[in-house]
């Protein structure tokens, strides 16, 4: 039995992915997988093209049906519940799919009216501050930026305050001052919701993730915290180390440290200093390097790509 976290009231299981398989054709987009998403998760799903990311997104918020394996939205089976689930799912796809013709308020108006909100003109004024919309909410969604029209695929996914939101590629087309904004929102709302997204950007999933799942080939290969991640990563704690002279007698001292893998000398004067152990090791090193004339040092965090490659190498062409 999993474990109850203390404050279990406030995190439970919203999305329960069990066994989940989809084929097209000779094609197998989802090869039985399986996680769960609770309340105050943001959850990002990383992969590259064709990994099976927006498949399992689809089939989680009623768009496709799966050839096998089980899923339940707030305890609730999305093949018994349908409508059910989807009242709770706020949904923007990849694509953000809109009626060009209307404005941002006509459009907005139009899903209040499907979702059926009472209140349309309150739902409203909150999503368009919320997604920063303010400008163009008269104008028609066809003469809108590629990043203002995310912004409309946001704010309709969340006008009905959903308690699971599904976002596809949420900040794609947008410039770095309106993903900050989008990446705001969304730890904002993870407070009482449960959020899965996918995204090619690795940034994004360290900075907002509190947990990430590397899929490629159909297959989940990594379920983990960005955090754990990074400590995986090929240069996690790596300390590169630049001398105004490097002699022989420091490399090989600092190479039979019992915390150092390996030195790489790239030059006369720089070097890099592999850990055995992926700790942070400056100190001891800076301890053998106080009498140098030291020009620059650096201790690398890691990379969550580095790690990506590394882990679907092979896996995903």
């Amino acid at each position: 039995m999993e474990h109850m976290d203390p404050d279990q009231v406030d995190r439970e299981v919203l999305i329960d992915v069990r066994g989940l398989t989809k084929t097209y054709g000779p094609i197998r987009a989802l090869d039985s997988i399986s996680f769960q998403a609770k309340r105050g998760d943001i959850l990002g799903f990383l992969g590259p093209n064709g990994a099976g990311k927006s498949t399992a997104m689809k089939i989680i918020t009623c768009f496709l049906e799966a050839d096998s394996g089980d899923v339940e939205v707030g305890g609730k089976n999305i093949r018994e519940h349908s409508i059910e689930v989807r009242r709770m799912i706020g949904y923007c796809p990849e694509s953000a799919p809109a009626y060009g013709e209307m404005t941002v308020d006509g459009f907005l108006r139009f899903i209040c009216d499907a979702r059926d909100i009472e209140d349309a003109t309150a739902a409203i004024d909150r999503v368009v501050e919320m997604t920063g919309l303010e400008r163009v909410i008269h104008q028609t969604i066809e003469t809108l930026s590629k990043g203002y029209k995310r912004r409309v695929g946001l704010a309709q996914a969340l006008i009905h305050d959903p308690e699971v939101l599904i976002l596809d590629e949420p900040t794609d087309g947008l410039d770095p001052n309106q993903k900050a904004l989008i990446h705001e929102l969304i730890s904002n709302l993870s407070k009482n919701k449960c959020i899965v997204l996918s995204t090619h950007i690795l940034d994004e999933v360290e900075r907002i993730c509190n947990r990430a799942l590397v899929i490629s080939e159909g297959k989940i290969l990594v379920d983990a915290t960005p955090e754990s991640l990074m400590e995986q990563a090929p240069n996690h704690n790596v300390i590169r180390v630049s001398l105004a002279s490097a002699n022989d007698a420091m490399i090989d001292e600092i190479g039979k440290q019992s915390w150092c893998r390996r030195v790489e000398r790239e030059s006369e004067q720089t070097f890099e200093v592999v850990p055995v152990d992926g700790r942070n090791h400056l100190s001891d090193l800076l301890s053998i390097l106080k009498d140098a004339e030291l020009l620059s040092i650096h201790l690398q965090e890691g990379r969550l790509d580095e790690l990506f490659r590394a882990i679907t190498k092979g896996v995903a062409a």
